[in-house]
């Protein structure tokens, strides 16, 4: 059952890699993009050196008793010290780069200090699954199993402890995906502690003499198993909540992308939809910036400020009522084309149109809200006056 979990757990882990590894080419000099690529590639190799099967395999093909033991050791390291960076590259901040280079020469000296001590140690009798638990009195053999647990207990306790602090963080309350994936990696990298928990807990009773199969055998591979489905869950959640905001944004700009029309049709500025939907939420948002550019000096200041004032006076919110004054100076000013607002001469207008796309969605909601009441004039009474 752990070779199945172990195969489940790293195909997942490969799925994962597949997604984010087109970023990596195109944008291969972000660290958070490397340290993604790097926790998603060492994870897997956990699992894939880790399964009995594969254990196997690796010390019948090298021809070294136990040759598995150190390669499984050393990823689980490796993947340790990824993810410490990745939570550390995504915090940023001015001690990011002395944080990470930290962790990376203190992880580093562990991987060399594993392979150490399985040279100086004896392990001529293979053990596929029990390994840790059977040479838990073996001189150096020892050293090297409390080193690795101890070093993936305290990555996984830092690591969520740190998701979980950030993701109770204000400015990341404003970020939902961020804080889901925060939540989620947190959640993950406490079941994984429960991997080097259990672990260390059967090694210690194996120093008094005692002998807990359960704890050694079964309990880690479930924690691990659950432990990566979570992590490379979280680790993805930001990418596909850049894709579902974008979805929702192409839907959601649709009205404001069809009150432009007229303009972005009559000055050829509708570029040709993209093939990939995954692309579409950003060609939207793009039309509708430059249908917006198209008409910024044609915006009425005095349309804006009444059409403000009396959806502030109705509702005393102030984004609402930017927007439905934003919803009527557009639909005006698209309305009047080419011919300029009267005002003084020489004047200059000082409206510019919002950039952010959650503004821009909140105008076309505003839109679609005002359209509904032009349809249904007998709801809105004296208002649609």
């Amino acid at each position: 059952m752990s070779g199945a979990i172990n195969y489940i757990s790293c195909g997942l882990l490969w799925i994962g890699l597949l997604v984010k590894l087109p970023g990596l080419i195109r944008r291969g000099s972000e660290p958070s993009l490397r340290a993604i690529n790097a926790v998603l590639a060492f994870a897997s190799l956990c699992f894939l050196f880790g399964a009995p099967t594969s254990v196997e395999v690796i010390n019948r093909v090298s021809g070294v008793p136990n040759l598995a033991a150190p390669l499984t050791y050393a990823s689980i390291t490796a993947y340790s010290a990824t993810l410490l960076i990745l939570i550390a590259c995504w915090r940023g901040g001015p001690s990011a780069r002395r944080t990470t280079r930290n962790w990376l020469y203190g992880y580093t000296a562990v991987l060399l200090a594993i392979g150490v001590l399985y040279v100086l140690g004896d392990t001529t009798e293979e053990r596929r699954s029990d390994f840790d638990t059977y040479y838990a009195t073996s001189p150096w053999i020892a050293e090297m199993v409390v080193l690795y647990l101890v070093a993936h207990l305290a990555a996984a306790t830092v690591s969520a402890v740190w998701a979980l602090r950030w993701a109770f963080e204000a400015e990341v309350r404003r970020l939902p995906w961020l804080r889901a994936s925060l939540l989620t990696i947190g959640a993950g990298t406490v079941l994984s502690a429960g991997y080097s928990g259990s672990k260390l807990t059967a090694v210690v009773a194996r120093w008094a003499g005692r002998d807990w199969p359960v704890l050694g055998t079964s309990v880690p591979p479930l924690c691990a198993g659950l432990g990566a489905v979570l992590t490379v869950v979280g680790v993805l959640l930001p990418v596909a909540g850049h894709h579902l905001s974008a979805w929702r944004d192409y839907f959601r700009l649709a009205p404001l992308d069809a009150v432009l029309d007229p303009v972005l049709t009559e000055r050829a500025l509708r570029v040709e939809r993209p093939r990939s939907p995954l692309l579409w939420g950003t060609w939207r948002l793009s039309t509708v910036h430059n249908g917006l550019l198209a008409l910024e000096t044609h915006f009425d200041e005095r349309l804006y400020d009444e059409a403000f004032g009396a959806e502030f006076d109705r509702t005393g919110n102030g984004e609402s009522a930017a927007s439905a004054a934003w919803a009527a100076t557009i639909t005006d000013a698209v309305r009047r084309g080419s011919r300029p607002v009267s005002g003084p001469a020489g004047h200059q207008p000082r409206l510019s149109h919002p950039r952010d796309a959650g503004a821009l969605v909140r105008i076309a909601d505003a839109v679609r809200r005002s359209e509904r009441t032009v349809r249904e004039p007998d709801t809105v009474g004296v208002r649609s006056h």
